[in-house]
């Protein structure tokens, strides 16, 4: 096992506690940061108008200019009027053109459901994610309502989807949701920080403008890329404004400042100035610059999952030279750490209702931070801002960012203790990733092996390139339990009826959704069951593929992204932007959810209708479709021990697993998009298993209506009870039964331990064994609850005394008592496994 030299400030086994510490509001040893944490913690949540008006002054005055200047100029608009904020004390300046979290409304997006919310569902009466709006904020919206209409691009997507595409879609069933971008902008992928870093945004624009000197204009793309070229330095030229802004405004505070203060402000100012157009050239100026150009990719568009990269990677350069010319204290680097870290939490999003039930919590989501792993060359590349990277991420205790830890067979062990040190303190982060499945995986989409080894996580869970990918991951979610439903069911629903919410989506396709595949009171054997199931996943993917292919030429032809292109490694010398295929690798990502509850699914008809023959088909369905309300000893033994589950080492079981995760990838992978590269599965659904357990009838596997399905790679757990009951490893076993490399764009298995089960030295030990345990078998991913069930309940009657438990959801962490009922019971009644 290698070992590090460099491990951080702290000692590398430091206790930060186990489980939630209520009342707790000073973790930091840095009294600055404990004040940070609390006025971030004291803001409300609002809406703010100001972004929606400067876009849309922005477009109105360049109505005829290309698609890509006219968006360009629409953010030079934004970037050069709108009201900039600095906070008291804080290091590092920023913003995504609103207040603190105060959430920007993107119009050009969507705009229809924001102002029918706004009054028939007002944002701040909501049962949760509330949001404060004045009545001005609200006059504001309504103004500008007239010139979006029409103009969308949900509505350019809503033109062109065919019924087929819609059925299936949130529009319809429930079958699949393309909603995030369908109502959002595009989102999921890693800038090229280093190369920002190095050269500056004076830097890039020289770049482009030697490109665009190349150029000979009598060639047919010409046209297009010196279009691209020009949106790219307008939109560099409005950051490097924004920037200056911030300078002169921690000038104009430090006229008013005293004593440290004003040096501080002084010292923000010219870090400000250097990197408006310069390259950062120490740490403080690293992190700011970060900082600053993530906030500007935010302001342009309302994409999720942003992502930061490997910031132990391309920071250490920067620390590394500090540290050696003494120009800063390592507790100093700590402190701007940990203070960036609680600027992240600034950006907040305004959600749908719907959303918000599935994907509930007001932050902006997915900013996937990553250290750990090894370097280009297979090595390992622990540091010791890897340390310190953790160290801040335990003492700030917040939402963001979304800590990534990247393992591997030679990962130090001081780090691995580290990592489970941080862990078990319980605020849902790290999540870990294991470099031995991941890695394949990125090789198997087309990386080369260096390229695949410096890989960075985004979002949830997704694998991404940095700098060199646009992947579209997250692109929608797949809901293959009722996939699975209407294999049973000849196409058609198992609960069809007017008091069905979708009854008008059946009822205009004659209550058949899907082809004819037959019925379970039919078939002769599990093949005839299997066959079925392919043909509806077949179906279902083509609607699917229909649907995002749709969205992607929306979003390029009215929302191009010249800032953001301008960031990726390969799009200033293509000439492209990203949405037309500018970068190296232009995947798109799908994911499939409800594995489990398929699994389980099969098992049952398997073992209860064909192999013991305890009932017939038909009297399977009949249950179902009553709720289980006409056969109740069927329920209870559906959900009894007596029948083989997914998630117990039971090969009975885990046989199917398989079937269902190939059937899926094999109808995705590899599929042509509209960027020129392919499609990639994942195999995940982080919450949404909750908003399709809400839209879905009673399922063979002892599911109740309304019930979540099974989560992400998990077992079943029921209403009646928890299908795994067999311990951890068991657990570990039966997910890797099937080749996690095979889903490309990344798998997620959920853990929930209580505090005492991982307490003392041997159950942080076990934790560590338990991860190296499912590394070693392939697993790609892991993430970790440590609360208890009984902990949640409290929380439930004493919201107010557990405002700030951050509880791991599915691919990121949310403030429990913020989640909507139904995903607060899903994560109560998860399974607590034990190491016993």
């Amino acid at each position: 096992m290698a070992h590090t030299a460099a491990i951080g400030v702290e000692p590398f086994d430091k206790f930060y506690g186990t489980g939630y510490q209520s009342g707790h509001g000073g973790y930091s040893p840095y009294d600055r940061v404990n004040r940070l944490r609390s006025a971030y913690l004291d803001r409300e949540f609002c809406i703010d108008s100001q972004r929606a008006l400067l876009i849309t002054q922005g477009y109105k005055a360049n109505e005829a200019a290309p698609a890509n200047i006219r968006a360009a100029k629409a953010l030079a608009h934004v970037l050069e009027h709108v009201d900039i904020h600095i906070y008291d004390e804080e290091l590092l300046v920023g913003g995504i053109a609103a207040p603190s979290k105060s959430a920007p409304i993107y119009p050009e997006f969507s705009f229809d459901w924001i102002l029918d919310e706004m009054e028939n569902a007002p944002f701040e009466k909501r049962a949760h994610d509330q949001y404060g709006i004045d009545e001005k904020t609200k006059a504001d919206l309504r103004g500008i309502a007239d010139y979006w209409k029409g103009r969308t691009v949900a509505e350019h997507i809503e033109s062109q989807l065919s019924f087929d595409e819609q059925k299936g879609s949130e529009m319809g069933i429930g079958m699949f949701l393309l909603n995030l971008y369908h109502y959002g902008g595009v989102g999921h992928f890693v800038a090229d920080y280093p190369k920002l870093l190095r050269v500056g945004y004076d830097g890039l624009k020289e770049e482009i403008r030697n490109q665009l000197d190349q150029l000979e204009m009598h060639l047919p793309d010409s046209i297009g890329k010196r279009n691209t070229y020009q949106a790219m330095l307008i939109a560099l030229d409005g950051a490097s404004c924004f920037i200056h802004r911030y300078g002169t405004l921690a000038e104009e505070m430090a006229v008013l400042a005293e004593g440290t203060r004003k040096g501080e402000l002084l010292r923000i100012a010219a870090n400000c100035r250097q990197i408006a157009g310069g390259p950062a050239r120490d740490t403080w100026e690293a992190l700011q610059l970060w900082l600053l150009a993530t906030d500007i990719i935010l302001i342009n568009s309302t994409g999720h999952s942003v992502s930061y990269g490997r910031m132990d990677q391309w920071l250490y350069p920067y620390y590394k030279k500090d540290m050696e010319k003494g120009v800063y204290k390592k507790e100093f680097i700590q402190e701007l750490l940990e203070a960036g870290f609680i600027k992240t939490g600034d950006p907040s999003k305004l959600r749908d209702k719907l959303t918000v039930e599935a994907n509930a919590g007001r932050g902006w989501g997915g900013e996937s931070l990553t250290v750990g792993g090894v370097d280009q060359a297979g090595n390992d590349a622990t540091n010791d801002l890897s340390f310190m990277i953790c160290e801040a991420s335990a003492h700030t205790r917040l939402m963001t960012p979304w800590l990534c830890v990247r393992l591997h067979k030679e990962t130090p062990d001081e780090f691995k203790i580290k990592v489970a040190e941080c862990i078990r303190a319980g605020y849902g982060h790290p999540k870990v990733y294991n470099d031995e499945a991941a890695i394949p995986a990125a090789v198997a989409k087309g990386r080369t092996l260096e390229d695949a080894r410096n890989y960075a996580v985004v979002g949830c869970v997704e694998i991404d390139c940095p700098g060199k990918e646009f992947g579209w991951h997250d692109a929608a979610y797949i809901n293959i339990p009722k996939i699975w439903e209407l294999a049973l069911n000849d196409g058609r629903c198992f609960h069809c009826g007017e008091h069905c919410p979708r009854y008008a989506v059946c009822k205009a396709q004659g209550k058949k959704l899907g082809p004819s595949t037959g019925s379970l009171e039919d078939f002769k054997n599990i093949e005839e069951v299997k066959a079925s199931f392919e043909k509806q996943m077949e179906y279902w993917c083509n609607q699917i593929v229909a649907g995002i292919e749709i969205m992607d030429h929306a979003h390029r032809l009215l929302k191009p992204t010249p800032y953001e292109s301008a960031l990726m490694t390969d799009c200033i010398i293509n000439g492209k932007d990203m949405t037309e295929g500018g970068c190296r690798f232009n995947h798109t990502g799908p994911q499939a959810n409800g594995l489990g509850t398929v699994i389980d699914g099969l098992t049952t008809v398997n073992q209860l209708v064909f192999d013991e023959k305890k009932v017939t088909g038909k009297e399977l369905l009949d249950a179902v479709k009553s709720n289980w309300e006409t056969n109740k000893p069927l329920y209870a033994l559906v959900n009894s021990s007596k029948v083989h589950h997914y998630g117990n080492d039971d090969d009975y079981a885990d046989r199917f697993a398989p079937f269902v995760f190939n059937t899926y990838c094999k109808n995705i992978e590899g599929r042509p998009n509209a960027r020129g590269g392919t499609y990639t599965p994942g195999v995940y659904g982080v919450s949404a298993n909750v908003a399709f357990g809400l839209i879905s009838g009673a399922s063979i596997e002892g599911r109740k209506i309304g019930e979540p399905t099974s989560d992400n790679m998990g077992p079943v757990h029921t209403a009646l009870s928890s299908h795994d009951v067999s311990g951890p490893t068991a657990i570990a076993n039966s997910v890797t039964k099937v080749d996690h490399t095979r889903a490309t764009n990344g798998t997620l298995l959920n853990w929930k331990f209580s505090p005492e089960c991982v307490s003392g030295e041997s159950g942080r030990d076990n934790l560590i064994h338990l991860i190296d345990t499912y590394f070693d078998k392939k697993g790609m991913h892991s993430q970790f609850n440590i609360i208890s069930a009984e902990t949640m309940r409290r929380a439930l009657e004493k919201p107010e005394d557990y405002r700030d438990m951050l509880v791991r959801v599915a691919g990121y962490s949310a403030y429990f008592v913020e989640l909507s009922k139904p995903l607060q019971m899903d994560l109560i009644n998860r399974t607590e496994l034990s190491f016993e």
